[in-house]
């Protein structure tokens, strides 16, 4: 089967790309599979031919419509080129747009996957609204991350709602002691990262690591106590969990959560707010807590610090992170994909 991916991938960052990068290479050992992102970027060696870019400008608002509009006109030439079987779009916008204009003109079947902030947020936008009904109306089948997303997904009016998880794979665990409480994600309001720096002035002697970036950085270095770090962005998150004790996800909704069995797969418990799938991952009391207000986050934090608590909760984490595997992900997206070309 020849496959169009279309959406957010490596060297961009963020669960979508890391996600979308474990299941094309699933899929690569059994299909021919291209991927069409964001540009400029600049593809890495072992799959130059097969990553494709659409060229939009760096401004907020014009983006991702550039991309709906100017994708289209791509994925019709590369099916002229290469004669694809599907096109599956990430994330439910301008992104899935892009496919559904294409699917227009050239009758080929279209899956999109819904993300989270994608039917959380951009659904909410006049604009953007447009694109996510649209294209779950128009799409042949829509995957949603979580049953959260999936219920979401029908009342937008999908129709075909298959629920597939993401999957993770490949975090090598490197040996290091495991001193850090870590938060790891976009420094945006609806990420909460605010929560994690007043959560460091209740642990004076812990040490807490900020990885991430974004537009309230400075504003957070500013305000943050003296045992916080904030370290940017990295692409060893493998490193970085290794070394970590604890992950805190406080973020006010969360389609998935991938970082969180991401921290699972190298035995990192997670506390995260109870909301939007959240719930979904953390099994409460068991690779985790999960907290609604403020006091409930410092006392979950406190219990998961103690280490016999700490290192059991790593361990059934580790469990609950094989229920994932990209292996068994692919696995369900290529029946979905075989149930519609077939």
């Amino acid at each position: 089967m020849r496959i169009l991916m279309v959406g957010h991938y490596p060297p961009h960052g963020g669960g979508v790309a890391r996600h979308l990068d474990n299941l094309v290479r699933e899929l690569r050992k059994r299909h021919e599979v291209h991927v069409l992102t964001y540009g400029p970027v600049e593809p890495r060696d072992f799959e130059r031919e097969l990553v494709h870019q659409v060229r939009v400008p760096p401004v907020y608002g014009l983006r991702g419509t550039s991309f709906a509009f100017l994708g289209a006109r791509k994925i019709v030439k590369l099916h002229r080129r290469f004669g694809f079987d599907i096109i599956h779009a990430h994330f439910v916008g301008t992104t899935s747009f892009a496919g559904v204009l294409a699917k227009e003109r050239l009758n080929l079947p279209l899956v999109v996957t819904a993300h989270g902030s994608d039917l959380e947020h951009t659904a909410k936008l006049t604009l953007g609204r447009l694109y996510v009904r649209k294209s779950l109306e128009r799409a042949d089948a829509v995957i949603a991350v979580s049953h959260y997303l999936a219920k979401l997904a029908q009342r937008l009016g999908a129709k075909n709602v298959r629920v597939i998880p993401n999957g993770v794979e490949g975090l090598e665990e490197i040996p290091a002691e495991r001193k850090y409480i870590t938060f790891l994600g976009a420094l945006r309001e609806y990420k909460s990262p605010e929560t994690f720096i007043e959560l460091a002035r209740h642990f004076p002697g812990e040490e807490f690591l900020v990885v991430g970036d974004g537009p309230l950085r400075k504003k957070l270095e500013e305000k943050a106590p003296d045992n916080v770090r904030f370290l940017g962005y990295r692409k060893d998150v493998n490193r970085i969990l290794s070394e970590s004790r604890l992950l805190v996800l406080p973020s006010k909704r969360e389609g998935f959560g991938l970082v969180i069995l991401e921290a699972n797969s190298l035995g990192v418990p997670v506390v995260g707010r109870r909301v939007s799938a959240v719930p979904e991952l953390i099994r409460e009391g068991k690779n985790g807590l999960t907290f609604e207000s403020f006091d409930e986050l410092v006392e979950a934090v406190r219990t998961l610090l103690e280490p016999k608590v700490n290192r059991k909760a790593g361990a059934i984490g580790r469990r609950v992170a094989r229920f994932y595997s990209g292996k068994k992900v692919a696995i369900e997206v290529e029946a979905l994909y075989e149930s519609l070309t077939g």
